[in-house]
């Protein structure tokens, strides 16, 4: 299979309401259209994860933030820029994604992704994935394909071909919140 064609086969199974499987810039994750209730829910479901725990949405481009959140892509570009990590970014005001992505203030987790999958795939759906690690709640997050647990596999609609054999490990995501009146804090150095 070439890589259009397996990025083609992820974003089908998005359009229907699925659930994939797929490499990100820090672990291998589960993932939706971030703008379908009920593929979301269904994500919690797979993951055995409280609603009540957000999920973070990875886009493919700065300018993508600017249309699920109240913040301008220049304090995007101004905050993440400096990171050579990947920085997943808690904005005030999230709109235009599934309720269920929303926290109780109304703020959103995004990240903007560099990886090639995963930016491949946001780009042709046109639309913001969730991005939460392939793993049930409360057991390890798995960096690789090859710790995946077949309960994962079996749960999900479509799993990315690429990058199955990639064996190098990432570090998850710095984290951090912009709050309403600009100032910023760190949550997870």
């Amino acid at each position: 299979m070439t890589f259009e064609q397996d990025i083609n086969n992820a974003v089908a199974a998005l359009r229907r309401g699925g659930v994939i499987l797929y490499p990100t810039d820090t672990v291998w994750g589960i993932g939706c259209d971030a703008t379908d209730p009920t593929a979301v829910r269904r994500v919690f479901e797979i993951k055995r994860r409280a609603d009540s725990k957000a999920l973070i949405t990875l886009v493919a481009d700065v300018a993508d933030i600017g249309r699920y959140s109240a913040v301008s892509p220049s304090t995007v570009l101004a905050i993440i820029g400096r990171s050579e990590r990947p920085t997943t970014v808690v904005y005030p005001g999230g709109c235009g994604l599934a309720p269920e992505l929303l926290a109780e203030d109304g703020s959103v987790g995004m990240r903007v992704t560099g990886e090639l999958v995963s930016a491949s795939i946001c780009r042709a759906l046109g639309k913001p994935l969730v991005s939460t690690s392939a793993n049930i709640s409360g057991q390890p997050a798995t960096g690789i394909y090859c710790e995946i647990s077949k309960e994962i596999i079996d749960a999900v609609d479509y799993v990315v071909e690429a990058r199955r054999d990639d064996c190098s490990r990432s570090m998850p995501s710095r984290v951090i919140k912009i709050n309403a009146d600009g100032s910023v804090i760190t949550l997870r150095p």
